[in-house]
C-alpha cells in the first residue's frame, strides 16, 4: 500500500478523500490532489481515532478509513533497539551514565506497553524527565518558595489544593511531586495509580511512586492520559505546549526543547 501524503495525487488521494468526507471529515474538493485540506481532514481523523496525528495516511490510518490494507502490512514501527544509553546520555549531559543504565529500561517498557513506543512519544518522555528530574532517577519534590509559605510546614501551599484534589493537611506533604514526572495531588496519585494496576496502592502508601518501575509506569500513565494534545503539539513543532500539557507552565522549557532537539537528531 502507498503511504499517501501532502503533494501527492491521483486515484488512490481521490479514493482516500472520498473515504475522509464518509467518515465526517470533509478534506474540501475531491480531486485527487493531497493538498492541506486533506492533511487537515486526515489530523483530525487522526485525534477523533487515538492514531498517531502526523497528517500522514499510512496503513494504519487507512484501515481505519475503510480502506484495503494488504494482509499483515501496517505502519512502520519504530525500534527501541535505537535507544541506548550512549545516545540517551547526549540528551543528559550532566547525568551519571549508570542512573541512564538502570532506569532507562524501565521507562521504554513502561512506555511500550502503553502504545507510546514511537518516536514522538518516547522523546517526550525523555525530555520530560530532563525538565524534571534531570538526574535520571525518580526523586521527590524540594521545598521551595512555591509550595511552603515562610515558617509553614513543608508543602503546607499545596494542603488544600482543589485543583490537585488535596483535602487539607497533610495531603501537601503526603502528595507531593515524586517520580519521573514529579506526579503531584492526592488526585494524580489516585487516578494513576489504578490507571497502573496497583489500586489504591499509591495513596495510602505515595513513597512507592519513588520506585523505579512504578515511577516509569506513572510517566507513561500521565502522558498516554494528555496523548492527543501532545501529539497535536508536537506535530505542530510547538515544545512549548507539549510541555506546558506536562507542567502546565514552562518550567523546565529550556531542557526539555534541548533535550527533544538532541534526541530527535539522533534517532
Amino acid at each position: 500500500m502507498t503511504i499517501l501524503k501532502e503533494g501527492m495525487s491521483g486515484p488512490e488521494v481521490e479514493r482516500l478523500q472520498d473515504a475522509l468526507k464518509r467518515h465526517g471529515f470533509d478534506p474540501g474538493r475531491v480531486d485527487g490532489q493531497f493538498g492541506p485540506g486533506t492533511e487537515a481532514a486526515i489530523l483530525a481523523f487522526q485525534k477523533s481515532e487515538g492514531l498517531r496525528a502526523d497528517g500522514v495516511a499510512g496503513p494504519k490510518t487507512q484501515q481505519a478509513l475503510g480502506l484495503e490494507v494488504a494482509a499483515g502490512e501496517t505502519d512502520a514501527p519504530f525500534d527501541l533497539s535505537e535507544i541506548t544509553v550512549g545516545k540517551v546520555s547526549k540528551m543528559f549531559p550532566l547525568t551519571p551514565l549508570d542512573h541512564i543504565k538502570v532506569n532507562l529500561p524501565h521507562v521504554l517498557k513502561a512506555l511500550d506497553e502503553v502504545g507510546l513506543a514511537d518516536k514522538d512519544m518516547v522523546l517526550m518522555a525523555l525530555a520530560t524527565i530532563r525538565a524534571e528530574t534531570a538526574s535520571f532517577q525518580p526523586i521527590s519534590e524540594f521545598r521551595s518558595k512555591f509550595n511552603t509559605s515562610p515558617g509553614g510546614h513543608p508543602f503546607n501551599l499545596y494542603d488544600s489544593r482543589k485543583d490537585l484534589g488535596n483535602r487539607g493537611a497533610p495531603d501537601g506533604d503526603s502528595y507531593k511531586g515524586r517520580g519521573f514526572i514529579q506526579l503531584t495531588g492526592r488526585a494524580n496519585y489516585q487516578t494513576h495509580g489504578a490507571a497502573i494496576g496497583i489500586g489504591d496502592q499509591l495513596v495510602s502508601h505515595p513513597e512507592l511512586a519513588n520506585d523505579p518501575a512504578i515511577a516509569a509506569r506513572l510517566l507513561a500513565s500521565f502522558l498516554k492520559s494528555k496523548e492527543s494534545r501532545i501529539r497535536a503539539a508536537l506535530h505542530e513543532g510547538d515544545l512549548a505546549q507539549a510541555r506546558r500539557l506536562v507542567n502546565g507552565g514552562s518550567h523546565g522549557l529550556a531542557e526539555f526543547s534541548a533535550a527533544f532537539k538532541i534526541g530527535d537528531a539522533l534517532f
